[in-house]
């Protein structure tokens, strides 16, 4: 199997297409990087910045340069020894146009009877034979509705009609109501939904890639991509929503014809990938966790905790905009509250489901007596609470029966956690419990695909809003519980991934991070410095007042985080937060009040001459802190196990906040002209300087690339002397290069400094970003890290 030394992401769309990207090849390959990585380059939505909303698989879509400018790409990156690596999305269609959509359409246009309703995922009973679309502001909207020609207009979007099923003199209400959908009020599809959608966006259906036909059609052009050389390896979207994602990888890895393949599959704490996944491994979250927390203070935690509790006490909100969850040390509390949320509101329409296929299951587990339910089941009402509670309690994204052993002891365990949590549904739970793990039942392969959509939507985009003591902790498939990762824990890690998974991706920035790597690294720096952000935050609250203090903690990190950034950009940021967080506004019920006070603190920071003073100070007196995390973090992955992955522009400092602030156009030319300068011998850049974050990622990826044999196993490399625990350090190979980094850089400073801390060198070495070279033995950290606070020493040749 090739696989990458290192990838490059591309999100790829109509503003920079395919022929942008292999115009890019030079460069990408001057930096050093092994492969490219495309975001989804089927054919989306019409518009779609980032390609997730695939309205047709059949074909590379033409806005994005289409199947000549692929191939051009592929020649230009092969003809430079590269690989392309393109991101595919299996799990769902985009449906927001259905007219862009051909098998979409087809299905409206014919229902049961199309080509296609096998490959949608509806609920067709539920809708009574028909596909329930929650399109309506109010049922008054079914009377503005339009004739035209062998169209049903609902304001702009066409729907197709039923052959036959329009009659001269009916009106366009008469019409509809013939129809193979039935058009609802967008608020009853929290509760009515009758087709799986991807999370809680009814513009993405669920495609049922299961069938052999429907994958088959679905993947026809991606299996051409592999017949023709065009694509090396896949980075496949979202697989824990599909019916059964470890025989999905398996018919993919024919199809391939066994390429490098790499999933985004989030891992919670301590969970790890099952074996059992034809997969060289996930997209790199679970590396990223460890990572940060490597360079978070274990000391700042209980003055952090301290200050989120207080700000949580004194948050004022309306009745009926949520509750406020835990203090920052209870986070699993403050995820079941926002699951339940989610289970209660948004995603009701799945549990319902879920609940409607409980009478098959009990009947093939032998429960039913005379076509009756035992008394357990028989409040519909009961049993969805109950499989709503069993959700909220699970621990991981879902479980992968039949093929992982042990996954039936994981139910259980949960099982019995949420009759604990509710008593009241004891009973009915207890008898769930057995349905939930029989895969020859589709409840049991449902509540599979749910628990994951019930995660996601509560934990990462409901909770993580929610919990602000330290803005690094909530990121992406990373636990908010766990404050910090000691060196101990560090090498146990790293040595484990390069033991079991050594070809996974790992990464620090993605499409989908809340916060890119160099503001978190900003943001880490709190946990050093908890006392003075302690005093600090009030001023700020002070200027600008928000009846929440735990979101305007958040608010306030992420702006130091992404500082200097616009008001536009802070402001959308903030309105995300808090809309996601869902405690004083929501997507659906905007609470103007409020969100023009949020707006008001996201302006101030960039409009008031005291409040910019103090931000601008703040940020002036962690910034070399900051660098210095950040370029440690960046070599630590690097020169790490697995495969490194760079996010477009992310050799520069790029200090984004969530999506759409970190698809931002990248300036190429400037980081172009910055490495020619390296490469022309420019003196060593200081570490604030963004050419140093340069330096770091060509040097690691030129030799990861070049000398791959300098990067096979893990040793770790201790250091000695007073400062020890400020320094990471490891071994990669026999023989291979030595990474040094840099941890807590402002209790470092404290304490004076390196003093006589050193490491012992197994052989003379050079380091790849300065040049010095250094003898065998005893080599002195404030020597090794004169110039940056890193340092990548390759061996000298004998």
């Amino acid at each position: 199997m090739r696989y990458p030394s290192s990838t490059y992401r591309l999100q790829i769309r109509p503003g920079f297409t395919l022929d942008d990207a292999a115009s890019l090849v030079p460069y990408l390959h001057r930096l050093g990087v092994g492969w490219v990585y495309l975001s989804p380059i089927l054919t989306a939505v019409r518009g779609s910045e980032h390609g997730y909303d695939v309205a047709d698989p059949t074909r590379v879509d033409p806005e994005r340069g289409g199947e000549d400018s692929l191939k051009r790409l592929a020649a230009a990156a092969h003809e430079a020894g590269m690989g392309v690596l393109v991101d595919i999305v299996p799990n769902h269609l985009g449906v927001d146009v259905p007219e862009q959509n051909p098998w979409w359409w087809s299905l409206l246009r014919e229902g049961r009877n199309s080509r296609f309703a096998e490959a949608f995922d509806v609920d067709w009973a539920a809708g009574d034979g028909k596909i329930l679309l929650p399109l309506l502001g109010s049922e008054a909207d079914l009377d503005g509705l339009r004739l035209e020609e062998d169209r049903l207009y609902l304001g702009e979007m066409a729907l197709p009609l039923a052959e036959g099923s329009a009659s001269p003199g009916e009106t366009p209400r008469e019409v509809a109501a013939r129809q193979h959908y039935e058009l609802i009020p967008w608020r009853e599809g929290e509760t009515r939904l009758n087709y799986r959608r991807f999370f809680t966006v009814t513009s993405l259906a669920g495609l049922r890639v299961e069938v052999p036909w429907v994958f088959h059609a679905a993947h026809a052009e991606v299996r051409r991509w592999f017949d023709e050389g065009l694509a090396d390896g896949l980075r496949i979207d979202h697989p824990d929503g599909l019916a059964d994602p470890i025989e999905y990888l398996a018919r993919l890895r024919e199809l391939t014809h066994n390429s490098y393949t790499v999933i985004e599959k989030i891992l919670e704490a301590d969970e790890r990938l099952p074996s059992e996944f034809p997969c060289e491994g996930t997209t790199g979250y679970d590396a990223l966790g460890t990572i940060d927390r490597l360079f978070v203070d274990p000391a700042g935690e209980a003055r952090l905790n301290e200050l989120e509790a207080t700000l949580r006490r004194r948050a004022a909100r309306p009745e009926g905009w949520g509750e406020a969850g835990a203090s920052g040390d209870d986070v699993e509390a403050v995820k079941r509250t926002a699951k339940r949320m989610i289970t209660a509101g948004p995603l009701r329409a799945e549990i319902l489901r879920l609940a409607r296929l409980v009478p098959a299951a009990a009947e093939a587990h032998n429960l039913t007596e005379a076509g009756a339910l035992p008394p357990a089941l028989a409040s519909p009402d009961d049993v969805a609470d109950a499989l709503a509670e069993i959700a909220v309690a699970f621990p991981v994204y879902r479980t992968y029966l039949p093929h992982v052993p042990g996954e039936e002891g994981l139910v259980e365990q949960t099982c019995q956690q949420a009759a604990e949590e509710r008593p009241d549904l004891a009973e009915t739970i207890k008898t769930l419990g057995p349905l939930l793990t029989d895969p020859a039942t589709e409840l049991c392969i449902r509540f599979q695909q749910t628990t994951g959509m019930i995660m996601a939507k509560g934990v990462e985009d409901t909770a993580f809003y929610r919990i602000s003591r330290l803005g690094t902790l909530t990121e992406v498939g990373t636990d908010p519980g766990r404050f910090s990762v000691g060196l101990d824990e560090f090498h146990a890690r790293m040595s484990e991934r390069e033991a079991s998974i050594p070809r996974s991706m790992t990464a620090l920035t993605t499409h989908d991070t809340k916060r890119s790597e160099d503001a978190r690294a900003r943001i880490s720096v709190l946990a050093e410095l908890a006392d003075e952000w302690a005093q600090l935050l009030p001023r700020l609250l002070e200027r600008a007042e928000l009846p929440d203090g735990s979101l305007a903690n958040l608010v306030w990190q992420a702006i130091i985080g992404a500082w200097p950034a616009d008001a536009e950009r802070l402001t959308g940021y903030a309105l995300k937060a808090a809309r996601e967080g869902a405690l004083n506004t929501t997507w659906t019920e905007p609470n103007a009040d409020f969100e023009g006070k949020l707006e008001a603190l996201a302006q101030s920071a960039v409009s008031d001459a005291g409040t910019r003073s103090l931000v601008e100070d703040f940020v002036a007196r962690i910034e070399p802190y900051a660098a210095s995390n950040a370029l440690s973090a960046k070599l630590v992955q690097l020169a790490g196990p697995g495969v490194p992955d760079v996010y477009q522009g992310t050799e520069f400092w790029d200090r984004s906040l969530t999506d759409p602030d970190n698809r931002r156009p990248v300036d190429f030319e400037a980081r172009e002209d910055a490495l020619s300068a390296l490469d022309a011998g420019s003196p060593t850049p200081t570490p604030t300087a963004q050419e140093a974050k340069l330096l770091v990622v060509s040097r690691t990826l030129r030799l990861r690339r070049d000398r791959p044999e300098l990067f096979e196993g893990y040793v770790p490399l201790e250091a000695n002397g007073p400062a020890a625990e400020h320094a990471v350090g490891f071994r990669r190979g026999a023989r291979g290069v030595v990474a040094l980094a840099t941890r807590l850089p402002a209790g470092l400073e404290r304490r004076g400094g390196w003093d006589d801390t050193y490491v012992v060198l197994p052989w003379p070495s050079r380091n790849a970003f300065t040049g010095a070279v250094y003898e065998a033995g005893q080599l002195p950290l404030a020597e090794a890290f004169a110039e940056l606070p890193v340092a990548l020493l390759v061996p000298e040749e004998n």
